[in-house]
């Protein structure tokens, strides 16, 4: 848990930019069709291979247009396809109520179950009751915004929690083209760390963040 960093994806995304339609606000009739049901005061999200996007409405305005695009200028080592093989079985013993949230969050989401109880073991070791210093809650140690972006009602609601980190994660791997090292070091640091630095950042917490749950799910692949 980065105590500096860790608010850096919310801020990317919803304040960052605002996308203009007239030169002063951008419509919802200026919308990409396929995004959804707009709903006031709701975030939707349309994710693709490259891009996070953000629509953020208002009655029929969007306060804010926010993309986060994965920087051209990255190295992509991309991981093995078994990052997204969502029914693989865990090997972790855990309460049935948690190894279920995970099986099914992970199958919802298309990665790996044993990369998700990864994270969450080093995010919370799987209390969903843990609070950090800087207030990132629950099993994933979402933000308040963050989980509100994600549409997380309780970050202490343990499946809520989980399916909040799973849709997190695919949508870092996918703007990351399946990088894993890329991808967490953005869960902890924040995507926008990662493009700043232009790879995994020189922040030790990170650096060991992503060694660490690198090397567990490894161990998890060969058990």
């Amino acid at each position: 848990m980065l105590t500096s960093y860790r608010i850096l994806p919310v801020v990317l995304f919803l304040t960052a930019v605002t996308a203009v339609a007239d030169g002063s606000h951008f419509s919802a009739a200026d919308v990409p069709a396929g995004l959804g049901i707009k709903k006031q005061g709701h975030i939707v999200i349309r994710n693709d291979e490259q891009s996070i996007t953000a629509y953020n409405f208002f009655g029929n305005v969007s306060k804010a247009l926010v993309s986060l695009r994965s920087s051209k200028t990255l190295h992509y080592a991309t991981s093995s396809r078994s990052v997204y093989d969502s029914s693989a079985q865990m090997n972790t013993a855990l309460p049935v109520y948690l190894a279920n949230a995970i099986g099914d969050a992970a199958k919802e989401h298309g990665i790996d179950p044993r990369l998700l109880a990864a994270v969450a073991r080093r995010e919370s070791r799987f209390n969903p009751a843990a609070v950090s210093p800087v207030g990132a809650c629950g099993i994933m140690q979402l933000m308040p915004a963050t989980a509100r972006y994600l549409g997380v009602k309780d970050v202490f609601n343990a499946r809520e929690s989980v399916f909040g980190g799973a849709k997190y994660l695919r949508r870092l791997l996918d703007t990351f083209h399946g990088d894993l090292d890329l991808t967490l070091a953005a869960y902890n640091a924040g995507p926008g760390a990662v493009q700043k630095y232009n790879g995994v950042p020189p922040f030790r917490e990170t650096q060991a963040y992503v060694s660490s749950i690198r090397a567990a799910y490894q161990r998890s692949l060969q058990d």
